[in-house]
C-alpha cells in the first residue's frame, strides 16, 4: 500500500494534539516517522483485540499487522513477533497491551522498531523479575480468577467480565471471553533479557481503573522508562473501550522526527 504522506502528515499531527487532550501527558524522546504498525496481544485474548484500533488507523496510511501471540514460551512469542517484523518494510511502531508488553520489551530493539507502545502493559527492565516488580504493589482483582487445566492457564468467565473487561458492554465482554486463547504456565516464567525502551522512544497509555495490573504499577513502569504517557478512564480494555485515544497515542508515536 502506498502511504499519501501529505495524508499522513495530517492525520498523524491531528491524532497527536487528540492525545494532549486525552489525559496527563508527560514528554519522551520524538519518534521516526514510521508508517507500519505492529501490534502484540496478551493473556486472555487473541489478535483479533486489536480489531477497534486497527479499524481507525488504516484509514490514516498506516501498514498494520496484529501478531498471533501463541502464549506458550517468551521465546516462541518472541520469535512469532520477529517474523512479522521481519517482514515490515520500513520504520514500524511495535505495540503491546498486557502481557504484550513483554514482547515489546524484547522484540523492541529490532533494528525495524522505530517506537514502542505500552497500552496497561508490563515493562519490565532487563533480566527483572516481573512478578516481584508487582509483589510491590496490591494484588490485581483479576489474578484470583486464573484457572488452570493442568499447564494451561484462563480467565473465568466471572473475572474476565468484572476485572478484565469492565468497562465494556456485557454482550461484548462474553464473547471476548469466550474467544480468548489459553495461556502456557511455562509462559510467566519468561524473563526479557533486554529493555528496548532505554533506547527506544516509549509511549504508555495507563489504564486508571485496571483491575488486571495494578494502575500505580504502569504509572512506576511509565515513569520510569521516561514515556509519554497519557491516562484514561478505563478498565483494562481501554483498547477495546476507547480506541479512539490508544489510536491517536499509536499515531502520535509513529508521526515524530527522529532524535539525533
Amino acid at each position: 500500500m502506498t502511504m499519501n504522506r501529505r495524508m499522513f502528515t495530517k492525520t498523524a499531527t491531528a491524532a497527536a494534539a487528540s492525545v494532549l487532550l486525552a489525559g496527563r501527558t508527560t514528554v519522551a524522546q520524538p519518534s521516526i516517522p514510521s508508517r507500519n504498525i505492529v501490534f502484540v496481544h496478551g493473556l486472555f485474548a487473541d489478535g483479533s483485540c486489536w480489531a477497534d484500533v486497527i479499524a481507525r488507523l488504516q484509514p490514516m496510511g498506516f501498514h498494520c499487522t496484529s501478531v498471533q501471540n501463541p502464549l506458550t514460551s517468551l521465546p516462541e512469542a518472541q520469535e512469532a513477533v520477529e517474523r512479522v517484523l521481519d517482514r515490515q518494510d520500513g520504520p514500524t511502531v511495535l505495540v503491546g497491551h498486557s502481557f504484550g508488553g513483554m514482547l515489546v520489551t524484547q522484540c523492541g530493539a529490532h533494528p525495524r522498531v522505530s517506537a514502542l507502545v505500552y497500552v496497561a502493559a508490563r515493562a519490565p527492565d532487563a533480566d527483572e523479575d516481573y512478578a516481584a516488580l508487582a509483589g510491590r504493589f496490591p494484588p490485581p482483582p483479576a489474578s484470583r480468577g486464573i484457572v488452570y487445566d493442568s499447564d494451561e492457564g484462563r480467565l473465568t468467565e466471572e473475572a474476565f467480565l468484572r476485572d478484565f473487561a469492565g468497562d465494556l458492554p456485557e454482550a461484548r465482554a462474553r464473547v471476548l471471553h469466550a474467544v480468548q486463547m489459553p495461556f502456557d504456565r511455562a509462559l510467566l516464567a519468561g524473563r526479557v533479557d533486554t529493555a528496548a525502551w532505554r533506547t527506544k522512544p516509549s509511549h504508555y497509555a495507563v489504564s486508571a481503573a485496571d483491575r488486571t495490573i495494578d494502575p500505580d504499577l504502569q504509572r512506576f513502569m511509565a515513569e520510569r522508562m521516561k514515556a509519554r504517557t497519557i491516562e484514561l478512564d478505563a478498565s483494562h480494555l481501554s483498547l477495546i473501550s476507547q480506541p479512539e485515544a490508544v489510536s491517536a497515542l499509536i499515531a502520535d508515536a509513529a508521526g515524530h522526527p527522529a532524535e539525533k
